[in-house]
Protein backbone atom coordinates (compact mmCIF):
# COMPACT_ATOMS: atom_id res chain seq x y z
CA UNK A 1 0.00 0.00 0.00
CA UNK A 2 1.14 3.33 -0.58
CA UNK A 3 -0.25 7.19 1.09
CA UNK A 4 0.52 10.47 -0.21
CA UNK A 5 2.18 12.50 2.15
CA UNK A 6 -0.53 14.74 2.71
CA UNK A 7 -2.92 12.43 3.33
CA UNK A 8 -5.44 13.62 6.42
CA UNK A 9 -7.63 11.60 8.53
CA UNK A 10 -11.19 12.80 7.36
CA UNK A 11 -15.03 12.78 8.96
CA UNK A 12 -18.24 14.64 9.02
CA UNK A 13 -19.21 16.70 11.86
CA UNK A 14 -22.40 18.41 11.46
CA UNK A 15 -23.07 17.55 7.99
CA UNK A 16 -19.47 19.38 7.38
CA UNK A 17 -16.27 17.46 6.12
CA UNK A 18 -13.73 18.34 8.97
CA UNK A 19 -9.83 16.60 8.73
CA UNK A 20 -7.01 15.97 10.64
CA UNK A 21 -3.46 16.20 9.38
CA UNK A 22 -0.75 13.27 9.99
CA UNK A 23 2.84 13.30 11.30
CA UNK A 24 5.57 12.12 8.69
CA UNK A 25 5.01 8.56 9.17
CA UNK A 26 7.47 6.11 7.95
CA UNK A 27 5.21 4.84 5.39
CA UNK A 28 5.38 8.24 4.22
CA UNK A 29 9.33 8.31 3.28
CA UNK A 30 11.87 6.61 1.04
CA UNK A 31 13.62 3.04 2.26
CA UNK A 32 16.55 5.59 4.23
CA UNK A 33 14.20 7.16 6.20
CA UNK A 34 15.54 9.94 5.46
CA UNK A 35 -5.51 21.22 41.13
CA UNK A 36 -6.44 24.03 43.31
CA UNK A 37 -10.65 25.08 43.26
CA UNK A 38 -11.16 21.75 45.08
CA UNK A 39 -9.03 22.32 47.56
CA UNK A 40 -6.65 19.89 46.87
CA UNK A 41 -2.96 20.56 47.62
CA UNK A 42 -0.17 22.17 45.47
CA UNK A 43 0.68 20.09 42.53
CA UNK A 44 4.24 18.22 41.90
CA UNK A 45 6.12 19.83 39.16
CA UNK A 46 8.99 18.24 37.34
CA UNK A 47 11.77 19.51 34.98
CA UNK A 48 15.42 18.58 33.54
CA UNK A 49 18.09 21.36 33.57
CA UNK A 50 20.84 19.96 31.16
CA UNK A 51 24.17 21.04 29.72
CA UNK A 52 26.62 19.23 27.37
CA UNK A 53 29.85 18.45 27.57
CA UNK A 54 29.89 16.62 31.09
CA UNK A 55 32.39 16.72 34.05
CA UNK A 56 35.48 16.06 35.98
CA UNK A 57 34.93 13.50 38.20
CA UNK A 58 37.95 13.95 39.93
CA UNK A 59 36.63 17.83 40.52
CA UNK A 60 32.81 17.12 40.51
CA UNK A 61 32.33 14.13 43.54
CA UNK A 62 31.54 15.58 46.97
CA UNK A 63 33.28 14.21 49.73
CA UNK A 64 31.86 12.86 52.75
CA UNK A 65 28.28 11.47 52.20
CA UNK A 66 25.20 11.70 54.34
CA UNK A 67 23.24 14.51 55.22
CA UNK A 68 24.03 18.39 56.21
CA UNK A 69 27.46 18.86 57.57
CA UNK A 70 28.32 15.02 56.99
CA UNK A 71 29.16 16.12 53.38
CA UNK A 72 31.30 19.30 51.64
CA UNK A 73 30.56 20.44 47.90
CA UNK A 74 33.15 19.94 45.50
CA UNK A 75 35.19 22.78 43.45
CA UNK A 76 32.78 22.06 40.52
CA UNK A 77 29.43 21.90 42.62
CA UNK A 78 30.93 25.18 44.78
CA UNK A 79 28.39 27.25 42.54
CA UNK A 80 25.64 25.35 44.59
CA UNK A 81 26.69 26.10 48.12
CA UNK A 82 23.40 29.04 48.14
CA UNK A 83 21.03 26.12 47.88
CA UNK A 84 22.78 23.06 49.35
CA UNK A 85 20.00 22.27 51.80
CA UNK A 86 17.83 22.24 49.00
CA UNK A 87 19.84 19.46 46.53
CA UNK A 88 20.64 15.82 46.88
CA UNK A 89 23.63 15.18 44.91
CA UNK A 90 23.84 11.45 43.56
CA UNK A 91 27.83 10.08 42.52
CA UNK A 92 28.78 6.58 41.36
CA UNK A 93 25.93 5.76 39.23
CA UNK A 94 26.35 4.31 35.67
CA UNK A 95 24.32 4.36 32.64
CA UNK A 96 23.82 0.91 31.64
CA UNK A 97 22.23 1.26 28.20
CA UNK A 98 25.98 1.00 25.71
CA UNK A 99 27.90 3.65 24.30
CA UNK A 100 27.15 3.66 20.47
CA UNK A 101 27.21 7.40 19.77
CA UNK A 102 29.71 9.43 22.22
CA UNK A 103 27.68 12.29 23.49
CA UNK A 104 24.46 10.45 22.32
CA UNK A 105 24.09 7.27 24.30
CA UNK A 106 24.71 8.94 27.62
CA UNK A 107 21.27 11.41 27.33
CA UNK A 108 19.26 8.35 26.13
CA UNK A 109 20.13 6.42 28.64
CA UNK A 110 20.04 8.95 31.12
CA UNK A 111 16.89 10.52 30.02
CA UNK A 112 15.21 7.43 29.01
CA UNK A 113 16.26 4.47 30.77
CA UNK A 114 16.72 2.73 27.05
CA UNK A 115 19.19 2.73 24.32
CA UNK A 116 19.55 4.99 21.26
CA UNK A 117 18.18 4.41 17.93
CA UNK A 118 21.43 4.76 15.61
CA UNK A 119 20.03 6.21 12.07
CA UNK A 120 23.04 6.98 9.89
CA UNK A 121 26.62 8.48 10.94
CA UNK A 122 26.27 10.38 14.46
CA UNK A 123 21.94 10.98 13.44
CA UNK A 124 19.95 9.26 16.40
CA UNK A 125 17.22 9.07 17.86
CA UNK A 126 15.33 8.21 21.47
CA UNK A 127 14.30 4.70 21.34
CA UNK A 128 11.74 5.56 24.29
CA UNK A 129 10.11 8.37 25.90
CA UNK A 130 12.41 11.37 28.05
CA UNK A 131 11.42 10.74 31.79
CA UNK A 132 9.76 14.37 31.14
CA UNK A 133 7.47 13.06 28.71
CA UNK A 134 6.73 10.33 30.47
CA UNK A 135 5.63 12.52 33.55
CA UNK A 136 3.71 14.88 31.61
CA UNK A 137 1.60 11.88 29.55
CA UNK A 138 -0.12 12.58 33.43
CA UNK A 139 0.40 16.09 34.66
CA UNK A 140 0.20 17.63 31.40
CA UNK A 141 -3.45 16.76 31.26
CA UNK A 142 -4.50 19.46 33.91
CA UNK A 143 -2.47 22.27 31.92
CA UNK A 144 -2.84 24.98 29.41
CA UNK A 145 0.83 23.32 28.23
CA UNK A 146 1.52 19.27 28.72
CA UNK A 147 5.21 20.37 29.20
CA UNK A 148 7.64 23.48 27.71
CA UNK A 149 11.11 23.01 26.46
CA UNK A 150 13.64 25.87 26.32
CA UNK A 151 17.12 25.51 24.86
CA UNK A 152 19.92 28.20 23.81
CA UNK A 153 18.98 27.06 20.48
CA UNK A 154 16.02 25.63 18.26
CA UNK A 155 17.50 22.63 16.75
CA UNK A 156 19.17 21.27 20.31
CA UNK A 157 17.20 19.75 22.92
CA UNK A 158 16.59 15.77 24.07
CA UNK A 159 12.58 15.69 24.69
CA UNK A 160 11.40 12.83 23.06
CA UNK A 161 7.94 11.96 22.90
CA UNK A 162 9.19 8.55 21.20
CA UNK A 163 11.17 7.70 18.01
CA UNK A 164 11.62 10.16 15.76
CA UNK A 165 9.29 12.47 17.53
CA UNK A 166 11.26 15.16 19.31
CA UNK A 167 10.08 18.27 21.53
CA UNK A 168 12.38 21.30 19.67
CA UNK A 169 13.61 23.64 22.33
CA UNK A 170 12.04 27.17 22.47
CA UNK A 171 15.57 29.06 22.24
CA UNK A 172 14.28 32.82 22.15
CA UNK A 173 12.65 34.74 26.03
CA UNK A 174 10.39 36.87 23.80
CA UNK A 175 9.27 34.15 21.86
CA UNK A 176 8.65 31.79 24.89
CA UNK A 177 6.84 34.80 27.23
CA UNK A 178 4.55 35.45 24.29
CA UNK A 179 3.38 31.70 23.90
CA UNK A 180 3.15 31.39 27.41
CA UNK A 181 1.76 34.49 28.96
CA UNK A 182 0.75 36.78 25.58
CA UNK A 183 -2.70 35.84 24.13
CA UNK A 184 -4.35 33.22 25.83
CA UNK A 185 -2.71 34.06 29.45
CA UNK A 186 -5.05 34.76 32.32
CA UNK A 187 -4.22 35.68 35.54
CA UNK A 188 -6.32 34.66 39.21
CA UNK A 189 -9.59 36.67 38.65
CA UNK A 190 -9.41 37.04 35.06
CA UNK A 191 -12.77 36.34 33.24
CA UNK A 192 -12.72 32.86 31.27
CA UNK A 193 -12.92 32.95 28.14
CA UNK A 194 -16.34 31.71 26.05
CA UNK A 195 -15.50 30.73 22.52
CA UNK A 196 -18.31 29.72 20.53
CA UNK A 197 -15.76 27.62 17.94
CA UNK A 198 -14.18 25.68 21.62
CA UNK A 199 -16.68 23.42 21.24
CA UNK A 200 -16.35 22.66 17.50
CA UNK A 201 -12.73 22.66 17.64
CA UNK A 202 -13.39 19.84 20.50
CA UNK A 203 -15.79 17.35 18.21
CA UNK A 204 -12.86 17.38 15.42
CA UNK A 205 -10.94 14.75 16.49
CA UNK A 206 -14.09 12.50 17.24
CA UNK A 207 -15.54 13.06 13.82
CA UNK A 208 -12.09 11.54 12.19
CA UNK A 209 -11.40 8.86 14.97
CA UNK A 210 -13.37 6.36 12.48
CA UNK A 211 -11.05 6.89 9.63
CA UNK A 212 -7.80 7.24 11.94
CA UNK A 213 -9.14 3.37 12.76
CA UNK A 214 -9.46 2.09 9.40
CA UNK A 215 -5.88 3.82 8.78
CA UNK A 216 -4.01 1.93 11.26
CA UNK A 217 -5.49 -1.48 9.77
CA UNK A 218 -2.47 -0.44 7.08
CA UNK A 219 0.52 0.22 8.63
CA UNK A 220 3.43 -0.64 10.38
CA UNK A 221 3.90 -1.29 14.12
CA UNK A 222 5.99 2.46 14.27
CA UNK A 223 3.61 3.98 11.82
CA UNK A 224 0.90 2.68 14.30
CA UNK A 225 2.97 4.09 17.51
CA UNK A 226 3.60 7.58 15.56
CA UNK A 227 0.10 8.26 14.70
CA UNK A 228 -1.08 7.28 18.21
CA UNK A 229 1.28 9.97 19.56
CA UNK A 230 0.43 12.48 16.51
CA UNK A 231 -3.65 11.72 18.21
CA UNK A 232 -2.43 12.27 22.01
CA UNK A 233 -1.22 15.28 20.79
CA UNK A 234 -4.55 16.45 19.21
CA UNK A 235 -6.29 15.35 22.57
CA UNK A 236 -3.79 17.85 24.43
CA UNK A 237 -4.65 20.18 22.08
CA UNK A 238 -8.22 20.22 22.93
CA UNK A 239 -7.89 19.82 26.46
CA UNK A 240 -6.12 23.12 26.77
CA UNK A 241 -8.48 24.68 24.45
CA UNK A 242 -11.21 22.98 27.04
CA UNK A 243 -9.50 25.05 29.94
CA UNK A 244 -10.11 28.53 28.38
CA UNK A 245 -13.54 27.92 29.36
CA UNK A 246 -13.09 27.44 33.00
CA UNK A 247 -11.96 29.98 35.67
CA UNK A 248 -8.16 30.49 36.21
CA UNK A 249 -6.49 28.74 39.71
CA UNK A 250 -6.46 30.98 42.10
CA UNK A 251 -2.63 31.23 42.96
CA UNK A 252 -1.58 34.13 45.22
CA UNK A 253 2.25 33.22 43.93
CA UNK A 254 1.16 33.69 40.19
CA UNK A 255 2.51 37.19 38.57
CA UNK A 256 2.84 37.76 34.80
CA UNK A 257 6.49 38.13 34.57
CA UNK A 258 7.64 41.37 32.56
CA UNK A 259 8.24 40.82 28.71
CA UNK A 260 12.19 39.84 28.25
CA UNK A 261 14.55 41.77 25.69
CA UNK A 262 13.68 41.16 22.13
CA UNK A 263 17.29 39.58 21.53
CA UNK A 264 20.33 38.84 23.42
CA UNK A 265 23.46 39.11 20.77
CA UNK A 266 26.54 37.54 20.99
CA UNK A 267 29.28 39.51 22.60
CA UNK A 268 32.63 39.08 20.67
CA UNK A 269 31.68 35.59 19.72
CA UNK A 270 30.37 34.24 23.10
CA UNK A 271 26.58 34.20 24.09
CA UNK A 272 25.55 35.71 27.27
CA UNK A 273 24.29 32.97 28.64
CA UNK A 274 23.91 34.17 31.85
CA UNK A 275 21.49 37.03 31.34
CA UNK A 276 19.35 33.94 29.42
CA UNK A 277 19.54 31.60 32.09
CA UNK A 278 18.54 34.62 34.58
CA UNK A 279 15.39 35.68 31.95
CA UNK A 280 14.62 31.79 31.34
CA UNK A 281 14.26 30.95 35.20
CA UNK A 282 11.92 34.08 35.76
CA UNK A 283 9.79 33.12 32.96
CA UNK A 284 10.09 28.98 33.79
CA UNK A 285 9.44 30.05 37.94
CA UNK A 286 6.34 31.92 36.55
CA UNK A 287 5.02 29.52 34.06
CA UNK A 288 4.94 26.95 36.64
CA UNK A 289 3.68 29.31 39.47
CA UNK A 290 0.71 30.17 37.17
CA UNK A 291 0.26 26.29 36.64
CA UNK A 292 0.79 27.12 32.76
CA UNK A 293 2.75 23.86 32.66
CA UNK A 294 4.05 21.24 35.35
CA UNK A 295 6.83 20.27 33.49
CA UNK A 296 9.57 21.26 31.67
CA UNK A 297 13.20 20.70 29.93
CA UNK A 298 15.79 23.38 30.21
CA UNK A 299 19.07 22.46 27.59
CA UNK A 300 21.09 25.18 28.89
CA UNK A 301 23.84 23.98 26.82
CA UNK A 302 23.81 20.86 24.61
CA UNK A 303 25.80 17.95 23.22
CA UNK A 304 29.18 18.59 21.28
CA UNK A 305 28.80 22.31 22.35
CA UNK A 306 31.75 24.61 21.00
CA UNK A 307 30.40 27.40 23.16
CA UNK A 308 32.74 30.13 23.72
CA UNK A 309 32.53 30.68 27.31
CA UNK A 310 34.22 33.83 29.26
CA UNK A 311 38.06 33.74 29.55
CA UNK A 312 37.78 30.72 27.29
CA UNK A 313 40.65 30.27 24.22
CA UNK A 314 38.40 27.44 22.61
CA UNK A 315 35.17 26.33 22.29
CA UNK A 316 33.91 23.89 25.43
CA UNK A 317 33.97 20.24 23.10
CA UNK A 318 37.32 20.97 22.16
CA UNK A 319 39.16 21.57 24.90
CA UNK A 320 37.26 18.51 26.76
CA UNK A 321 39.73 16.82 24.31
CA UNK A 322 42.68 18.83 23.19
CA UNK A 323 43.23 20.81 26.40
CA UNK A 324 46.11 18.61 28.27
CA UNK A 325 46.44 17.42 32.21
CA UNK A 326 43.73 18.30 34.77
CA UNK A 327 41.75 20.44 32.54
CA UNK A 328 41.72 23.62 34.63
CA UNK A 329 40.11 25.79 31.50
CA UNK A 330 37.30 22.74 31.26
CA UNK A 331 36.95 22.45 34.87
CA UNK A 332 36.33 26.14 34.88
CA UNK A 333 33.85 26.14 32.24
CA UNK A 334 31.86 23.00 34.60
CA UNK A 335 32.20 25.89 37.25
CA UNK A 336 30.73 28.62 35.33
CA UNK A 337 27.77 26.04 34.16
CA UNK A 338 26.76 25.18 37.87
CA UNK A 339 26.79 28.81 39.22
CA UNK A 340 23.83 28.95 36.71
CA UNK A 341 21.86 26.03 37.97
CA UNK A 342 22.25 27.59 41.03
CA UNK A 343 20.50 30.38 39.76
CA UNK A 344 17.83 28.64 38.09
CA UNK A 345 17.33 26.78 41.33
CA UNK A 346 17.42 30.01 43.57
CA UNK A 347 14.84 31.95 41.18
CA UNK A 348 12.26 29.06 41.85
CA UNK A 349 13.25 28.42 45.73
CA UNK A 350 12.36 32.67 45.76
CA UNK A 351 8.59 31.68 44.83
CA UNK A 352 6.60 31.26 48.18
CA UNK A 353 3.61 28.66 47.97
CA UNK A 354 2.08 29.07 50.86
CA UNK A 355 4.38 27.90 53.59
CA UNK A 356 6.59 26.22 51.09
CA UNK A 357 8.00 27.28 47.88
CA UNK A 358 7.97 26.58 44.49
CA UNK A 359 11.24 24.65 44.84
CA UNK A 360 9.62 22.63 47.77
CA UNK A 361 7.52 20.89 45.21
CA UNK A 362 9.15 20.60 42.21
CA UNK A 363 11.93 17.75 41.77
CA UNK A 364 14.38 19.07 38.98
CA UNK A 365 16.75 16.70 37.43
CA UNK A 366 20.20 18.37 36.44
CA UNK A 367 22.45 16.48 34.21
CA UNK A 368 24.60 15.89 30.97
CA UNK A 369 25.70 14.15 28.34
CA UNK A 370 28.76 12.33 29.45
CA UNK A 371 30.57 11.85 32.92
CA UNK A 372 34.27 12.04 31.82
CA UNK A 373 34.02 14.07 28.84
CA UNK A 374 37.72 13.29 27.46
CA UNK A 375 36.76 9.64 27.23
CA UNK A 376 32.98 9.67 26.82
CA UNK A 377 32.54 7.63 29.98
CA UNK A 378 29.30 6.76 31.28
CA UNK A 379 30.50 5.91 34.56
CA UNK A 380 29.86 7.91 37.65
CA UNK A 381 27.53 9.98 35.54
CA UNK A 382 26.68 13.58 36.67
CA UNK A 383 23.47 13.82 38.99
CA UNK A 384 21.96 16.57 40.66
CA UNK A 385 18.08 16.57 41.73
CA UNK A 386 17.10 20.15 43.30
CA UNK A 387 13.60 20.24 45.51
CA UNK A 388 11.83 17.20 46.97
CA UNK A 389 8.48 16.87 45.18
CA UNK A 390 5.95 18.63 47.91
CA UNK A 391 8.11 15.50 50.65
CA UNK A 392 8.62 12.87 48.57
CA UNK A 393 12.28 13.06 47.92
CA UNK A 394 15.52 13.75 50.65
CA UNK A 395 17.27 16.61 50.25
CA UNK A 396 20.33 18.27 51.45
CA UNK A 397 22.15 14.49 50.52
CA UNK A 398 24.76 13.50 48.95
CA UNK A 399 24.26 9.38 48.08
CA UNK A 400 27.59 8.19 46.42
CA UNK A 401 26.32 4.78 45.38
CA UNK A 402 29.54 1.61 46.18
CA UNK A 403 28.87 -0.77 43.17
CA UNK A 404 28.48 1.71 40.17
CA UNK A 405 23.95 1.60 40.08
CA UNK A 406 21.92 1.96 37.49
CA UNK A 407 21.02 5.58 37.05
CA UNK A 408 18.02 4.60 35.78
CA UNK A 409 16.72 4.19 39.55
CA UNK A 410 16.74 7.51 40.09
CA UNK A 411 14.27 8.21 37.03
CA UNK A 412 11.83 5.41 38.85
CA UNK A 413 12.17 6.96 41.93
CA UNK A 414 11.16 10.19 40.40
CA UNK A 415 8.48 9.49 38.44
CA UNK A 416 7.11 7.96 42.03
CA UNK A 417 8.04 11.10 43.66
CA UNK A 418 5.73 12.57 40.80
CA UNK A 419 2.49 10.72 42.03
CA UNK A 420 2.70 7.96 38.78
CA UNK A 421 2.42 4.06 39.77
CA UNK A 422 5.33 2.90 37.79
CA UNK A 423 6.41 -0.52 38.30
CA UNK A 424 9.61 -0.52 36.13
CA UNK A 425 11.29 2.19 34.18
CA UNK A 426 13.61 1.55 31.27
CA UNK A 427 14.18 -1.00 28.37
CA UNK A 428 17.08 -4.00 27.95
CA UNK A 429 20.02 -3.26 30.33
CA UNK A 430 18.46 0.30 31.46
CA UNK A 431 15.14 -1.14 33.07
CA UNK A 432 15.33 -1.14 36.68
CA UNK A 433 11.79 -2.25 38.75
CA UNK A 434 13.88 -0.87 42.31
CA UNK A 435 14.33 2.77 42.34
CA UNK A 436 16.93 4.47 44.73
CA UNK A 437 15.57 4.81 48.31
CA UNK A 438 18.31 6.44 49.40
CA UNK A 439 16.91 9.77 47.97
CA UNK A 440 13.57 8.69 48.92
CA UNK A 441 12.14 10.25 51.51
Amino acid sequence: MRLHRRTVLRGMLGGAAVSVGLPALEIFLNANGTAYADGGGLPRRFGVWFWGNGILPARWVPTGEGVGDEWQLSDQLAGLAGVKDDITVVSGMDVKTGNAIPHGSGPAGMLSGAPLIVKSGDDYTFRAPSVDQIIAAELGRETRFKSLELGVRPDTGLSFNGPDSKNPPESSPRRLFERVFGEGFRAPGDEPVIDPTLRLRRSVLDAVLGDAARLEGKLGARDKARLEQHLEGVRDLERRIARLEEDPPNLAACVAPAMPAEDYPDVDGRPPLPEINLVMADLMAMALACDQTRVFSYFYTYPVNNILFPGMPAGHHRLTHDEPGEQPQVNGIVKQIIEQLGVFIERLRAVEEGDSTLLDNCAILATSDTGFARNHSLADYPIVIAGTACGALKKGLHYRSPSGENTSKVLLSLVRAMGLRAASFGEDDGMVTEGLGAIEA
